[in-house]
């Protein structure tokens, strides 16, 4: 690797650090080797974190000479990419400043922000450095690239995404549900409970709160579900997962389901709207949804 620090010069937003180290590193493998690039960018090295209760920490000088990236040592390879990436972020932007001087200790929580009050400085931070993890270890253009391959979305495809960018099958799903062109939400789902959502930005709120169980009539409940195997995309009712007007058509509403192991599941969203020439379609969900993946 050839990046150096003074090629970062000039920005400190995570879109812009990730856009000069991709200039810089024209030729970046996928799967990004975030170890070598955090020591190309003076990280000295990579060790175990002992503070229980948290994933990830930063030792840094106040001028950010060099820094040592703390992480879970019990933590999945998905996992550990992600939060070495999420302290270079830290490293990396310098208006970032630790509650303790010269220590960021990061939370499992922390490594879940992705929205937060502007007047929330913490978790402002924590948001940018999630971001700038996000961006780097799936860079946009490899990303596009990639969700390209599939027309339609599938559970399958995020699947194989996550070994593609040897990164989670949810940060997987983030990016699947953030770069896609239809309009889907993935939800994360842990013993029968909504645990959070990732979607596109058309798709509409999730009416399933966030650790409520999940929606009666959805497909996860059914018995014939096989582990790390993604279910069929089937027609649902739309209301099951939101809000629809009353007195209008109800939009179309596909789902998937990809149980995985200690009773975790992803459930894929697929919203289709009708457009004007298909108002007055006779035909079944069923009938659309097949018609839709004969032509892929």
């Amino acid at each position: 690797m050839k990046v150096t620090r003074l090629d970062l010069d000039g920005t400190g937003s995570p879109t812009g650090l990730v856009t000069k180290i991709l200039q810089a590193e024209k030729d970046m493998p996928i799967p990004v080797p975030i170890e070598q690039l955090a020591q190309q960018l003076d990280i000295e090295r990579i060790a175990d974190l002992e503070t229980e209760g948290f994933e990830g920490g930063l030792l840094t000088d106040e001028n950010r000479a060099a820094g040592i990236i703390l992480v879970n040592g019990a933590a999945r390879d998905g996992r550990r990419r992600f939060t070495i990436g999420h302290e270079l972020g830290h490293f990396l932007m310098l208006t970032h400043k630790p509650v303790e001087p010269g220590k960021f200790l990061c939370s499992r929580e922390d490594m879940r922000r992705w929205s937060s009050d502007q007047s929330d400085r913490y978790a402002r931070m924590e948001v940018e450095a999630n971001q700038f993890s996000a961006l780097i270890l799936m860079p946009p253009p490899a990303l596009r690239k990639f969700i390209q391959r599939k027309r339609d979305p599938d559970l399958q495809h995020v699947v194989d995404l996550a070994k593609h960018f040897n990164v989670s099958k949810e940060a997987a799903a983030r990016a699947y549900a953030q770069y896609h062109d239809e309009t889907i939400a993935v939800v994360v789902a842990h013993n029968g409970l909504v645990l959070r959502a990732h979607k596109s930005s058309r798709f509409p709120h999730i009416t399933a709160p966030y650790g409520k169980n999940v929606p009666a009539g959805s497909l996860y409940h059914r018995h014939n579900l096989q582990r790390h195997v993604a279910s069929e995309v089937t027609d649902t009712v739309a209301d099951t997962w939101i809000d629809v007007e009353f007195g209008r058509r109800a939009p179309e509403l596909y789902e998937q389901v990809y149980p995985q192991q200690d009773g975790y599941a992803l459930i894929l969203l697929w919203l289709e709207l009708p457009d004007e020439e298909e108002v007055d379609d006779d035909r079944t969900s069923k009938e659309r949804l097949r018609d839709r993946l004969s032509r892929c």
